[in-house]
């Protein structure tokens, strides 16, 4: 809220003399008693610019360096009201604000209607209110207090709500967090060092404080910039992946170092998408590579022979010197 203050337009521009005859100033209006010793406008040409009636003797007003009877130059010149929608005569005391107009007496507050004239206001919706007014009706409510955030003071706003500078503390500590680094609770906002000793959980790889997010994996937990290969590094936030010795392996590292190799096309078996294999004597094989060695007929749930770790349907096997 921009607090402002009205200007007092003077009635009587410097350029400009109310002249009723008498040789005193009163409030920067010049006012001269004997009007023909005192100008030098002959008594020929000394008349209203807009009635043409004569001026000697009687009060007019200078403007442009023309004279006007106090009537035309209320009729002609003078602003009118923005509240009564009358003329503010030169008697007036005419009251500007954005090139709006009051008199003395209508310059008030729409809402309470007290007085405006010398103290300070805003403005909302083209309506003039007194601070107090203008607080209740369009200031902020504090979050904590409830109460109102008065124009000028700071406050500080989080997710949308706003506090007093004073009531934005730490849950715990009951510090003002300012501008501080703070984390947020449903139970409350907290400092950093209030949130690490209360809540913080630390991850398993760097042993640094987890602020947010996080994964777990074998009941530990992981910044997410953290979980990585064991072998490569490679993010593993997004991928598939293994573990050994609850160490976590993408899928390629694990199958390198640790998978058992298919007897037939050396490849590693992973059950990582719940592939068959095939398991015999120590040896392993892709359930789509036990073949027989030379028919290349699948021995998947059929009998068979073996010579040398190779396998042999019946048929082909038969007259062989077999292991079985």
């Amino acid at each position: 809220m921009k607090i402002s203050k009205a200007s007092r337009k003077q009635r009587f521009w410097s350029h400009q003399h109310i002249w009723d005859g008498g040789s005193h100033s009163q409030g920067g209006d010049v006012v001269h008693e004997d009007l023909r010793d005192q100008t030098k406008m002959t008594t020929a040409h000394f008349y209203c610019q807009y009635c043409t009636a004569s001026l000697l003797g009687k009060k007019y007003v200078l403007k442009d360096d023309s004279p006007y009877c106090v009537t035309c130059y209320d009729r002609v010149f003078s602003n009118y009201c923005e509240e009564c929608k009358k003329p503010i005569e030169s008697d007036s005391k005419d009251l500007c604000y954005k090139d709006r107009h009051w008199h003395e007496g209508c310059f008030k507050c729409t809402k309470c209607n007290h007085s405006l004239v010398e103290k300070p206001f805003a403005a909302k919706d083209e309506r003039l209110l007194c601070t107090e007014c203008y607080s209740n009706e369009c200031s902020s409510k504090c979050f904590h207090c409830k109460r109102t955030i008065m124009p000028g003071s700071r406050k500080m706003e989080f997710k949308g709500n706003y506090w007093h500078e004073t009531c934005f503390v730490c849950e715990n500590c009951r510090q003002p967090i300012g501008t501080k680094p703070l984390i947020s609770k449903e139970s409350g906002n907290y400092c950093v060092p209030c949130f690490e000793k209360e809540f913080a959980h630390y991850c398993n790889f760097c042993k640094k404080v987890i602020t947010s997010g996080g994964i777990t994996f074998c009941d530990q937990l992981w910044h997410k910039e953290c979980f990585l290969c064991s072998g490569c590094r490679k993010d593993l936030c997004e991928e598939q992946f293994m573990s050994r010795d609850d160490y976590p392996f993408c899928v390629d590292c694990y199958n390198h170092l640790y998978a058992n190799k298919c007897v037939a096309c050396s490849k590693p078996i992973s059950g990582l998408t719940g592939a068959k294999f095939i398991c015999f004597q120590d040896s392993q094989w892709h359930s789509e590579c036990f073949n027989c060695g030379k028919c290349s007929v699948s021995l998947v749930g059929k009998g068979f022979l073996t010579q040398n770790k190779e396998i042999f349907c019946q048929k082909c096997g038969s007259g062989m010197d077999t292991d079985i």
